[in-house]
Order: C-alpha cells, then structure tokens, then sequence
C-alpha cells in the first residue's frame, strides 16, 4: 500500500472497526476474499467451462457447475466460521527492549465452535487456535520490541480459511493494548554519587559500583555482573562461576545521576537500567536522578519498578 492509500484505509478501520477492549466479530468487522489456492480453483473452474463449452460436453458442464456450487457453499461456511467470535484484551508485561513482548487475547464463542481460527501481526506468522462452542480459549502472542516506551502493536489481525482454504474470511481489530517497553540493560562500569547527610555530598565524591572498601567473599555469578570481579580459578578447578564480593561504602547511599554519564541519550538510559537491576538485586538503597524528574532513596520491588518505568520514559511525550 502506498502512504496516502494506507492512511486513508487506517481512518476507515478506525471508524468501522473502533479500538475497544472487547470486540465481538459480525458482518460489518468481517472481509472475505479468495485465497490463492481459490484463485487458482476458480482459474481452473474457467479452464473447464471453456472445455465444456467447445465440445459441448454434459459430464463438463455437471462438473464445473458442482464445482462451482461448492465454491459458492464454502463462501457462507468460511464467513459463518469466524461470525460471533469474542475476542478480550488480555494483560501484558513490561519487558526490556530487544525481548519478545508478550500479549494474551481471549477467544470467546458465544455458540458454534470456531475452528482454526489464525490471528497475530503480520509479517510474522499467524497463530491458530480452536475455540470449543460456548467455551473460551486464551493465546499468548509474541511481538518483538525495539526501543524502549510505550509499545503499541496496532490492529490485530484475524483470518479463517475453514473448511476448504478456498476462501480467507479476515478482520483487523485494535483491543487497545499496550506494553511497557524497558530500555535494554548495558553493562558498564558506573560511578554513583553518595547522597547521605550533609558534607556527605562532596564535588568528585563517587563510588563504583558495589564498592572497593572490603572484601567480603565469593557468591554464585549473576546475569549483569562484571566480568571484571569473575574468580576465574574457582571456575578452572569446576567450582562454577563465582563473583568476588566488596563491601559497598558503609553508611552511605548511592545516587544513579543521568548527568554524571557520559554518551547519547539511549546509552545513558541502558547504564542506569542496568545498575537500577544490580542494586535491586543486592538490595541496596539508591535514589535515581534525572533530567526534570528524581526519585527518592528507596528499597524494594515497587522503587524497582518506579524506577525502570523512569527510564522507559524518559522524554516521552505526555
């Protein structure tokens, strides 16, 4: 489709087919049109009657007219097979950018069954799943992410070509879901500025990472850890990946300041979502600062998640 076309057919979805949580199919959301194996039946039905009417020939005429009958009767069995389905957003979780997202639809039939009923956004292949009559089914659709923010997949796409594949019986709707995108963690090496009581906050005065005061030991290696601390000796004598373990500085907290790093924008981001997960993960207090926006020192999932949700939208347009 060209631009001006592909814009002119989105607004007349939008008006026929408006997004909504749940969106039951009828005869106003369902297209129908022949696949290629019906194009190619129907190129053959063309041969035969041709055929048939230069030789004249009754047994040619018998079998391109069933023929024909049965191209006509799957047309209403392929429409009448997607007709009635419920289709229910589903919840989605945050992932970070470069991973799969992972939205859940619910088919619903509110009488006949469904069968084969393909749905998924293309380029990528369609799923299929059979809905019981007056039963429901739920699926789990993979979407790729690219950048970190607000994902939003666009219209769906539903398609039958039950019974004979002659026929593709297709809607495209828009359940309104969205996922939140995380930027994609980069591992570096970070200095945190201390936040603590006054005289605490000295220019220059930084702290790397987990520290370098004491040396408290060796722990099992964690996605995110610097190769830098791996005890390679350990893991030659089949001890496993081990870490070495330093004390981070005593009585102080640690700041995640955009402002210190340096980079463009998105690489920046990634650092900080980085080290966000490695102390949530030691569970060390930090607070985060970013341009226009700052979040307290905290501890916990939920200062976790405040924080990754930050980064995720950061400069996003409100």
């Amino acid at each position: 489709m060209t631009g001006a076309f592909r814009q002119r057919w989105d607004r007349w979805l939008a008006r026929r087919i408006p997004a909504a949580a749940s969106v039951q199919l009828n005869q106003r959301r369902i297209f129908i049109l022949p696949s290629r194996v019906g194009v190619a039946f129907l190129f053959a039905l063309l041969v035969m009657l041709l055929a048939a009417i230069n030789y004249q020939n009754s047994l040619a005429y018998g079998l391109t007219f069933l023929l024909g009958s049965v191209f006509v009767v799957t047309i209403l069995h392929t429409y009448r097979n997607l007709a009635g389905l419920v289709l229910h957003a589903g919840g989605a979780g945050a992932v970070f950018a470069g991973e799969a997202a992972r939205l859940r639809v619910r088919l619903e039939s509110r009488g006949r069954a469904h069968e084969a009923i393909a749905l998924g956004w293309p380029p990528a292949e369609l799923q299929q799943q059979d809905v019981p009559a007056q039963g429901s089914v739920e699926c789990e659709l993979s979407l790729q992410t690219q950048r970190r923010g607000w994902l939003q997949p666009g219209r769906l796409r539903v398609e039958s070509r039950f019974p004979l594949g002659l026929l593709v019986a297709w809607s495209h709707v828009d359940l309104d879901q969205a996922v939140l995108v995380y930027p994609r963690p980069l591992e570096g090496e970070l200095p945190l500025a201390p936040v603590g009581s006054e005289g605490d906050e000295q220019a220059g005065l930084v702290s790397q990472g987990q520290g370098s005061d004491d040396f408290q030991g060796l722990r099992t290696y964690q996605p995110g850890d610097s190769r830098r601390r791996m005890h390679w000796k350990a893991y030659s004598r089949g001890q496993g990946l081990l870490v070495k373990d330093f004390a981070a500085q005593t009585g102080r907290d640690l700041l995640l300041d955009f402002d210190v790093l340096s980079g463009d924008l998105e690489s920046r981001l990634s650092l900080l979502c980085h080290w966000v997960l490695v102390l949530s993960e030691r569970q060390q207090p930090f607070a985060l600062q970013l341009p226009n926006e700052s979040l307290p020192v905290a501890i916990g999932e939920r200062h976790r998640e405040q924080c990754l949700r930050a980064l995720a939208l950061h400069g996003a347009r409100a």
